[in-house]
């Protein structure tokens, strides 16, 4: 006896149309399932795309019942690819200097000018691709999402083509991207040092100095620095990369600020912070920042004293000294959410203040007000002081929120590493996240992490 499938089985749409599903019961003993049956309903349904022939002969044969089963599959549509812009210079990401034969670090020849010429052309704009429609089970079409167009990024000194489809420069001078912006800065150059002759130098493009920087001088730049010889005790601040080919001796005087890259061939006692990576051969006695890697590579691969805070991660070979110098070293630092965790709880502090001021204020007039003895104007002071006192309390609950989900993020399973290859001596202190480590044994050829509670160390592979 055939088998009426309205009654001993049910159909089923997912919400998009792309699914069909059959849910087979199971029949009286004198009826059976047939696939010839199923794809009758099928069709009643509308369902003729994307029918999964096997599956239906299959649960037929095995008698699955009671188990929603997909009996037809769409055809998703693919999305358009999104328009994208072709660069026609180096962008220099992943960047890393040349190791010579001897163990050192070609810091003279980093290659990080590029200059380009008036009426070149610096990218060009690469249009959306057309997506591929797709179709449901009930063989509608199912129409893609286009691709994003992608914009020219257009700075300083460069103009769109007529025809929109490039970017052209219009003077002389070195191309660079910052901020997903292509700008062309003619170059700023000192012949020799950076000092009364000079002062200080405050320029929108490049700046390369062939002397040094000497102490009390600033230096700021739109866009890369090149400086050939030594700072001292001066500031330097850079939109782009900083380049020092003798090194800082800052004297706890010199601050260098980069927004870019800082390459130097050893930092001492100097403050010196990046937004991407830190590369020398040696920092000595220095507070250093940087917002992605800290490098010390070369013969020496030497950092020692201070502080040293790193997003992501730190390669070196030796860490500390014989003499068990303090150093601290934390590594998986998001320095915008711990600046956001210090304000929080400042803030935090400064509410609970006003919280208790506004507490004396109600307590003493409130007193004086059920005597009778309160004067309008202080009555008014009172009205005042309790409605200053309902919005500290609703701010510390919502401060008291915020901090616990930065903490949240502060605390959690850091991705962080530090690769020593040589040794880490005793007086290292490590933070990785929220796990810290004494080092009071030598440790040699190994990597640093932390599994969320304690800092690990594992064999260097």
């Amino acid at each position: 006896m055939e088998l009426d499938l309205y009654s001993n089985a049910s159909i089923e749409l997912s919400p998009d149309k792309m699914n069909a599903f059959i849910t087979l019961y199971e029949p009286e003993p004198d009826q059976n399932h047939t696939v010839e049956k199923i794809l009758q309903v099928l069709a009643q349904k509308g369902i003729n795309f994307g029918i999964k022939y096997e599956t239906i002969e299959k649960i037929v044969k095995e008698s699955v019942y009671n188990k929603k089963i997909m009996v037809a599959d769409g055809k998703y549509p693919v999305s358009g690819e999104d328009g994208k812009v072709e660069f026609h210079f180096e962008l220099n990401e992943g960047y890393k200097p040349v190791i010579l034969e001897n163990g050192k670090v070609d810091f003279r020849n980093l290659d990080l000018v590029k200059n380009v010429e008036k009426g070149q052309v610096l990218c060009t704009l690469i249009p959306p691709g057309p997506g591929i429609a797709g179709m449901d089970v009930l063989g509608s079409e199912v129409l893609p999402h286009e691709g994003k167009a992608s914009k020219l990024p257009i700075g300083k000194n460069v103009e769109i083509s007529e025809d929109g489809k490039t970017l052209i420069s219009t003077e002389n001078g070195q191309v660079s991207y910052l901020n997903e912006k292509i700008n062309v800065f003619s170059n700023y150059e000192v012949i020799g040092n950076v000092d009364n002759s000079t002062g200080n130098i405050n320029f929108v493009g490049n700046v390369i100095i062939r002397g040094n920087v000497l102490a009390g001088f600033t230096v700021i730049a739109g866009g890369n620095i090149d400086i050939w010889g030594v700072v001292e005790g001066a500031t330097v601040v850079s939109a782009g990369n900083i380049v020092i080919k003798r090194g800082v001796l800052g004297n706890n005087k010199a601050v260098i600020k980069s927004n870019g890259d800082v390459f130097s061939r050893f930092i001492e006692s100097s403050y010196v912070e990046a937004k991407n990576d830190i590369r020398a051969e040696a920092i000595m006695h220095s507070t250093v920042k940087c917002g992605r890697d800290l490098v010390l590579e070369g013969r020496r691969g030497l950092l020692v004293g201070g502080n040293s805070l790193i997003n992501r991660e730190l390669t070196a070979k030796v860490i500390g000294s014989q003499m068990a110098t303090v150093t601290n070293i934390e590594v998986d630092i998001d320095g915008e959410l711990r600046e956001k965790h210090k304000n929080v709880k400042a803030e935090i502090n400064s509410t609970i203040d006003g919280i208790k001021k506004s507490e004396q204020i109600i307590t003493i007039l409130s007193k004086l007000n059920s005597n009778n003895m309160l004067a309008e104007d202080k009555k008014d002071l009172l009205e005042k002081t309790l409605k200053t006192k309902d919005f500290y309390d609703c701010r510390i609950v919502e401060l008291n929120d915020a901090l616990e989900k930065i903490q949240d993020q502060l605390y959690k399973k850091s991705e962080g590493k530090i690769r020593c290859l040589s040794i880490i001596h005793p007086g290292v202190k490590i933070t990785i996240g929220s796990s810290s480590l004494n080092v009071k044994e030598e440790l040699q050829y190994c990597l640093l992490y932390s599994d969320g509670v304690d800092v690990k160390v594992a064999p260097l592979s």
